[in-house]
């Protein structure tokens, strides 16, 4: 292998391995949603989505030991190690009878989670400062792993149980992922070979260990925990979300499922190289804000509302001498009413909201009334169909965005830790792993709770929130920390539109303005 080819077969086998490692991973969204529907276990939805999140669990909480001996022992020996003992757990839970085998066997194979702790380490050490955005974009490819159990799964156990007919072979499909990890072990051992960060094998735990007393790690950590920790959840959760929502078929969810998670694991090789041109911070501000608008326009649920509407009054007393659905007569006086139309449902083919407004009458022929009465009640109908093919638009477009965020959050960590990748990366990729092992768990009890499955909406819609005020707080104070007379400028010249604004608009010039300091 020449010197110029070297990092480039590192980099392709790295990212061969976090694919298996992430298909893996993602096993149970699509195994526990067949077992479910097809009444093998009788698991709630609480229960769904604490077995979608253990591996994910296992995956995260060892990220950092895991990131921390690569750095010491090199990804050649690490790697080999984590697909092995994720191929036992996969093996463990094919022997699964109950609830508490699959939570024993998840655990297992939610090892392979950690391969990407390994492969950020095991990369970054190959590839100069400038090329490493978009290398660790590239490797970053291997979350189209969960895209490929998303579309292969389903047809994998229709086919290993003869169309359902015989359940109990689900098991040959953890057997199968176990012997593709053992697989690409033997592979990966072949054609790699060993490289580590300089000096990591003379440092202390203590010295390795020292800049998670950074708030810097932490701040990182939490936007991994929405673009990855995001993209993990939904990657399993949208399965469940379309048979309940949409009573897609499990094979359809699954492909309606690969539409979010397979162009989100691509695109982040393009995430790397726009982090690399663009910088991370200016990349971040656009991911940030799609996800916010994207989670907002998914938070409208499906739904039928019927409410009251606007009624017709009597304008004085009489006797009631005719009653139809267009009219109502009292006296000489006729009341025109508003007919009702045909009536749509969410099962109709409708993109927008559907308004229907009808009124009904309320009295009938010789009743008297008096002035005031109401003679026919308003009946207002609301549909919305939260069309799925809408809906799957805008989960792509998330799904991009969360994939080209976490290219550009790892973009921040061999710059500022150049020595420390494996363990700033282990810890990010802890709390973002742990966005995927608490979304399922959380988005479970949310739905208990409020009956709407797009509640996992209004979550990511807070949580992008609160990460884009953070980050703009925190760019702000380095502007003016480094450069103040930059920062004086810029408040310079937003007090000046202020005034312009303010003349311009006399009449607001006592309201409050937007604008200004944050």
């Amino acid at each position: 292998m020449s010197v110029r080819s070297r990092p480039g077969t590192i980099l392709t086998m790295n990212t061969l391995a976090f694919t298996a490692c992430f298909a893996v991973w993602m096993m149970n969204g699509v195994l526990i949603t067949f077992l479910v529907e097809n009444k093998v276990f009788a698991f709630d939805q609480v229960q769904i989505g604490w077995l979608l999140g253990i591996p994910v669990l296992t995956g995260s909480l060892l990220r950092l030991p895991v990131g921390m001996a690569t750095d010491r022992w090199g990804g050649r020996v690490v790697f080999p190690v984590v697909m092995v003992a994720a191929a036992l757990g996969a093996l463990a839970l094919s022997y699964a009878d109950g609830y508490g085998g699959f939570l024993i066997g998840s655990l297992g194979f939610g090892l392979s989670g950690t391969g990407f702790a390994v492969g950020i380490a095991y990369t970054s050490v190959w590839f100069k400062k400038e090329h490493q955005g978009t290398a660790l974009g590239v490797f970053g490819v291997g979350n189209a792993g969960s895209a490929l159990t998303s579309m292969g799964a389903p047809w994998l156990l229709k086919w290993m149980t003869d169309g359902g007919t015989q359940l109990d072979n689900w098991r040959m499909l953890p057997r199968l992922y176990a012997g593709v990890l053992i697989g690409m072990t033997l592979l990966f051992l072949l054609l790699t070979e060993n490289k580590k960060v300089e000096g990591a094998r003379r440092r202390t735990l203590g010295e390795q260990l020292r800049p998670l007393k950074q708030l810097r790690v932490w701040r990182f950590g939490l936007y991994y925990f929405l673009v990855f920790g995001g993209f993990v959840a939904l990657a399993q959760w949208l399965i469940p979300y379309y048979v309940s929502v949409y009573g897609a078929s499990l094979a359809t969810a699954g492909l309606l499922a690969a539409v979010f998670s397979l162009p989100s694991g691509l695109i982040r090789a393009l995430g790397g190289w726009m982090s690399d041109k663009l910088g991370a911070r200016t990349t971040m501000y656009w991911v940030l804000g799609a996800c916010v608008l994207g989670s907002l326009l998914l938070i409208v649920p499906r739904m039928e509302i019927t409410s009251p509407g606007a009624s017709v009054m009597a304008r004085g007393k009489g006797v009631v001498t005719a009653v139809s659905p267009e009219a109502i007569t009292v006296g000489t006086t006729v009341y025109q009413l508003k007919k009702a139309p045909p009536q749509r449902s969410v099962d109709d083919d409708l993109i927008w909201p559907h308004l229907e407004t009808w009124q009904s009458p309320a009295v009938q022929v010789g009743d008297p009334v008096v002035r005031k009465q109401l003679l026919a009640r308003g009946v207002t109908h609301i549909v919305f169909q939260a069309n799925i093919w809408v809906f799957t638009a805008l989960a792509f477009l998330v799904g991009i965005a969360m994939g080209i965020g976490k290219a550009a959050v790892y973009k921040h960590i061999p710059e500022y830790f150049p020595r420390d990748v494996g363990v700033v990366g282990g810890l990010v990729g802890v709390i973002g792993g742990l966005g995927g092992f608490v979304g399922p768990i959380l988005f479970g009890y949310l739905l208990r709770g409020t009956g709407l499955w797009t509640s996992c909406w209004m979550f990511f819609a807070a949580l992008s929130l609160v990460c884009l005020i953070w980050m703009h707080l925190v760019i702000r104070r380095m502007v003016r920390r480094r450069t103040p007379e930059v920062a004086d400028h810029m408040e310079h010249e937003q007090a000046h539109e202020d005034r312009q604004q303010s003349a311009a608009s006399p009449r607001l010039s006592g309201a409050p303005q937007l604008g200004g300091q944050s």
